[in-house]
């Protein structure tokens, strides 16, 4: 398949959600290059075309390049997406700065508040990288395995640059997969930290047998509070009613492929955190989310 984008993107992590990520865009026709730091998996990526770790079953299009070297594909690439947990997605930014193209652009679907200072992924993005470089934030109700099956999807991409966004809605852009574009990076990104722990909390409410009516609650509840706080510090009171808002919210909520619901269901059984983390066997979000929220919310007075 040849590419119709003039650019090439790298995507930074082969998890679940950064191959499958890497797997639309190379559905849609776009010249993508995914690099992962665990060597099994892009062994695996490169033989077998499967990532039978973190996505058992999806074979990748032959059109997407797999790569270790992670310097050669950030130096090789103006559009970056890098698709790796909160908590180290400064050291990641710090690791791939001195690689960047002067024209590099930065995307992310990392989701999360940093846990030591209580800042969203642009503002940890602008320390690092300056105030200068396009930056954009990809979320919305996706699943990975339904994603890289090619199930009917749609997601928001918020930049702080209007063409960078136009550019990667069309390299997501298929017949089964319509990526929309913001320009409030804020509500998208506060959307899709916060409600991974509203998903624990569902999760836990459903395991403890307290019914639907408890379910809805926390969850049309939950909104509301997610967006006071997304309110309070600069964001658009309709983005939470959008994809990366009440969409990403009531999936995670109410589905079981969802990590941070089953994290919930889980702990209503009486397990530990720990025991659990280690049987799901990638990060849960919401876990690390919960204590900085907490934070920021005090701070802000919400």
């Amino acid at each position: 398949m040849s590419s119709k984008h003039t650019h090439k993107i790298a995507v930074i992590g082969a998890g679940s959600w950064g191959t499958a990520l890497a797997i639309q865009l190379a559905r849609a026709g776009t010249d993508a290059c995914l690099w992962g730091m665990e060597p099994e998996v892009i062994d695996s990526l490169t033989t077998d075309r499967v990532n039978h770790r973190f996505l058992p079953g999806i074979r990748v299009p032959k059109n997407l390049r797999i790569s270790a070297d992670l310097e050669e594909n950030i130096g090789a690439h103006r559009d970056i997406l890098l698709v790796v947990p909160s908590h180290v997605f400064r050291e990641v930014l710090q690791k791939i700065k001195p690689w960047l193209r002067s024209d590099a652009r930065i995307a992310w679907a990392t989701k999360g508040f940093e846990l030591s200072t209580g800042k969203l992924a642009h503002e940890v993005a602008e320390e690092v990288l300056g105030t200068s470089i396009p930056l954009a934030v990809v979320s919305g109700p996706t699943f990975a395995t339904e994603v890289g099956n090619g199930l009917p999807t749609a997601m928001t991409i918020a930049a702080t640059d209007d063409v960078f966004a136009d550019d990667l809605s069309r390299a997501f852009t298929s017949k089964t997969f319509k990526a929309y574009t913001s320009n409030d990076i804020i509500g998208v990104e506060v959307g899709g930290a916060i409600k991974n722990i509203l998903a624990i909390a569902t999760g836990l409410s459903d395991g403890l047998g307290y019914g639907a009516n408890t379910r809805v609650l926390l969850i049309t509840r939950g909104l509301r509070e997610l967006s006071r706080l997304g309110i309070a510090l600069g964001a658009k009171e309709s983005t939470f009613m959008g994809l990366s808002g009440m969409g990403d919210l009531v999936l995670t909520c109410t589905d079981n492929q969802s990590r941070n619901r089953r994290m919930g269901l889980a702990l209503a059984k009486g397990r530990s955190m720990e025991d659990i983390s280690e049987e799901i066997g990638q990060v849960v979000e919401g876990v690390k989310a919960a204590k900085a929220v907490h934070g920021v919310a005090q701070a802000m007075g919400v």
